[in-house]
Formats: C-alpha cells, structure tokens, sequence
C-alpha cells in the first residue's frame, strides 16, 4: 500500500465541508480541519502510485471548495 498526507487549501469558511465530504472517498483514512497554511489534511491510501494519483485528481480534488493541493507521499526508510 501507498499511503500519503493531501494538504489541502480551500475558499474561506470551507473548510468543514470540504473535510466531511472528503472523509467519505474511499481510500481516505482521516480527513481533518486545521489551522495554519492550509485549511484541511488528508492521509489516504492506495495500491499503487498510480491510483494514488487517481484518487487524488478525479475524487479529492473534484470536491467543491477546494483551491489547492499538496500530495505528501510517505516513505519508510
């Protein structure tokens, strides 16, 4: 499995929204609101690279509010 943090930016006062609708794609782990830089992170899992990428551009990011992402890969060294 290929696991990675999304940090994510939104549009003002989205940010709620955007994480409960995103905790709800399957293969996203957590989905959390924060403050800071950006408005929401993510940490979600795939098979492959690949799908990883897929999850990322035709689910997360098709998500309403969202202006920005960042995809963090995980490595274990």
């Amino acid at each position: 499995m290929v696991q990675a943090y999304i940090l994510i930016q939104t549009e003002v006062g989205k940010a709620t929204a955007v994480a409960q609708a995103i905790s709800k794609i399957k293969g996203v782990i957590q989905a959390e609101d924060v403050t800071g830089p950006y408005d929401v992170i993510v940490r979600a899992e795939a098979t492959t690279v690949d799908d990883l990428g897929r999850l990322v551009v035709a689910q997360i990011q098709q998500v309403d509010g969202i202006t920005r992402t960042l995809t963090c890969p995980v490595v274990h060294l």
